[in-house]
């Protein structure tokens, strides 16, 4: 019977490594170290940002060209944070970074609207988060 059991247990135990491996950054919950991969190519625009509590600034950027856009997130707040852009072929994110600390990220990005945050925690939705207007 205890043998049963513990073959019935078996597949729940394989089921669970075959998660995401997190690891999280002191002071975060949720947001993982990695950083998504990342557009190739020339850059035809850079945005530069501040990221303080909870404010990006600037929130809502305009970009004239469309294509390769760099984002250069400086953290001039007093905890942790991170960006992230939703690009067209997906999210673009940098790791989370400590206050005084830099973060560049580069999305591809064609004429459009898109959602940019910060996303540690619940600081999207305490304000940090913006639009980002390219070729309009």
């Amino acid at each position: 019977m205890r043998r049963l059991a513990v073959l019935a247990a078996l597949p729940l135990v394989a089921l669970a490594a075959c998660g995401e491996s997190r690891k999280e950054a002191a002071g975060t919950t949720g947001t993982t170290e990695k950083e998504t991969t990342q557009a190739a190519g020339a850059v035809v625009a850079t945005v530069k940002v501040s990221e303080t509590e909870f404010k990006l600034d600037p929130e809502n950027p305009k970009v004239a060209k469309s294509g390769v856009v760099a984002f250069e997130a400086t953290n001039d707040g007093k905890i942790t944070h991170a960006l992230e852009v939703e690009g067209p072929k997906g999210e673009v994110r940098a790791r989370p970074f400590a206050p005084g600390q830099s973060r560049t990220i580069k999305v591809d990005l064609p004429p459009g609207r898109y959602v940019w945050y910060c996303p540690i925690d619940g600081h999207k939705d305490k304000g940090m988060k913006g639009a980002i207007a390219v070729g309009r």
